[in-house]
C-alpha cells in the first residue's frame, strides 16, 4: 500500500430520495438498502481498504453522524471523522479535507468518493483507482472517473471526452466539457455520439494540485479555510471549522473547480457502477420475480407487475392490481407512489414538514 494515498469518503447527505427509509437520524449511507448485510458506507470502506491503510481514511460528514460513522467503521479513530456543522455541498467538504491532509502529509494523494455507490467488479475498480492515482502523481493533474454509459440516463451528469488518448493510453482522455443532468432527448444524443461518459463523482488528485485550483477558482473559500491554518489536526480545529462553515458558499466541486480548470482528465471505466440514488435505480439493480416485482420481505402479489416493495421484516404484504409502483412501509410511514413520479418524493417531504412537522422526516 502507498502510504501517501488517502481515501476521503463524503458521507454527509440525508438521502432524501430514499425517504421514508432514509431519515435525518439514519440516512441512507448507514442503511443496508441493498440487502447485503452491510451499509453503503461499510461497503465503500471495504472496497478501498485493500489499497488504502486504515489510518489513511477520512470521512467527511455532518457532526450529528460522527457516532454512526465510528459504529459502522470501527477501524477508524475519532480524529479521522471530519465534522461539518452544516451542509455546504462538496467544494467546502473537499477543501476541508485538503487542508487537514496538508497539515499531516503535504505530499498526499486524495481519492475522494461518495459513500453510497454500487460497484460490481471491485478488482477492476481498484485497478482503475490505482492507475488514476499514479497518473495524477506523475502529471500534476486532476482526475475524475468516467463510467461507460449503458443507457441514456437522465439521472447522471455527463463528461465529454477529447478523442485523442493521453500518453498513448486509450482509457485516459482530457475532459472537454462537464454537463449537468440532461433531458432524455439530449441524453440520447450524448450516447449516440460515443463521446460522453457518466460522471461518477469520484475524484483523484495531489493535495498540492487541488490547493492550487481552489486558490485560483474559489479564492474566497480558500481564504476562509486558510484562516484556521495551524489549527488543523489540533484540539482547536473543530471550533475553527464550526466558525468557518456557515460563511462558506454552498457549491459543488464540479461547478466550482472542475468545469473551469485546465488540467482535468477522465479515466474511462466500466466496472459495474451505479449511483444507487433513487428507488428506481435500486429497482434496476435488484433481483425480480417473473412479473418484474422486487420485494424485501414476505409478499403476495395478485395481478401486480413491475413494483418495488420495501416492508418490515416478518410483516406480510398483500398487493393486488398495482403496476409500476413503489411501496415502502416503515414503523411510522407508509408511502405508495408510481415509479414514474418518484421525483415527487422531495415534495412529499416538504409537505410533511410543513403540514405535520419534523417527526416523520
Amino acid at each position: 500500500m502507498d502510504q501517501n494515498r488517502y481515501c476521503i469518503i463524503m458521507a454527509g447527505g440525508i438521502g432524501s430520495r430514499f425517504w421514508p427509509i432514509s431519515r435525518r437520524s439514519q440516512p441512507k449511507q448507514f442503511l443496508d438498502i441493498l440487502g447485503t448485510g452491510k451499509s453503503f458506507i461499510r461497503h465503500t470502506y471495504e472496497r478501498f481498504a485493500k489499497i488504502i491503510p486504515p489510518e489513511n481514511f477520512l470521512v467527511a460528514t455532518n457532526s450529528i453522524y460522527k457516532p454512526l460513522v465510528l459504529e459502522h467503521l470501527p477501524e477508524l479513530k475519532a480524529h479521522q471523522v471530519l465534522c461539518e456543522p452544516v451542509g455546504r455541498n462538496t467544494a467546502p467538504c473537499i477543501a476541508y479535507a485538503a487542508w487537514r491532509l496538508r497539515s499531516v502529509n503535504p505530499d498526499a494523494t486524495m481519492i475522494v468518493t461518495p459513500a453510497d455507490h454500487l460497484i460490481l467488479n471491485e478488482e477492476e475498480f481498484r485497478k482503475v483507482i490505482s492507475e488514476s492515482a499514479e497518473f495524477t502523481e506523475r502529471q500534476h493533474a486532476m482526475m475524475t472517473i468516467g463510467i461507460q454509459p449503458s443507457r441514456p440516463d437522465t439521472g447522471y451528469g455527463y463528461i465529454q471526452i477529447d478523442p485523442v488518448p493521453v500518453d498513448g493510453r486509450p482509457a485516459i482522455r482530457k475532459v472537454k466539457t462537464f454537463t449537468e443532468k440532461p433531458n432524455l432527448e439530449m441524453a440520447k444524443i450524448f450516447i449516440e455520439s460515443g463521446e460522453f461518459f457518466w460522471n461518477s463523482g469520484i475524484f483523484i488528485w495531489k493535495v498540492g494540485t487541488i490547493m492550487e485550483n481552489l486558490n485560483e477558482f474559489l479564492p474566497e473559500l480558500q481564504q476562509l479555510f486558510a484562516s484556521a491554518e495551524g489549527k488543523y489536526g489540533t484540539p482547536a480545529e473543530q471550533q475553527a471549522i464550526d466558525d468557518i462553515y456557515p460563511a462558506c458558499r454552498s457549491i459543488s466541486i464540479d461547478f466550482g473547480v472542475m468545469e473551469k480548470a485546465r488540467n482535468v482528465y477522465v479515466r474511462c471505466s466500466d466496472f459495474g457502477w451505479s449511483d444507487i440514488g433513487t428507488w428506481g435505480s435500486l429497482y434496476q439493480h435488484s433481483a425480480k420475480d417473473p412479473e418484474g416485482n422486487v420485494e424485501s420481505a414476505p409478499c403476495l402479489f395478485y395481478d401486480t407487475k413491475g413494483c418495488i416493495v420495501k416492508n418490515k421484516e416478518g410483516k406480510l404484504t398483500v398487493i393486488e392490481g398495482l403496476e409500476e409502483y413503489i411501496v415502502v412501509d416503515t414503523d411510522d410511514v407508509l408511502m405508495i407512489c408510481p415509479k414514474s413520479n418518484e421525483q415527487n418524493i422531495k415534495k412529499f417531504i416538504d409537505d410533511v414538514k410543513y403540514k405535520i412537522g419534523d417527526k416523520f422526516i
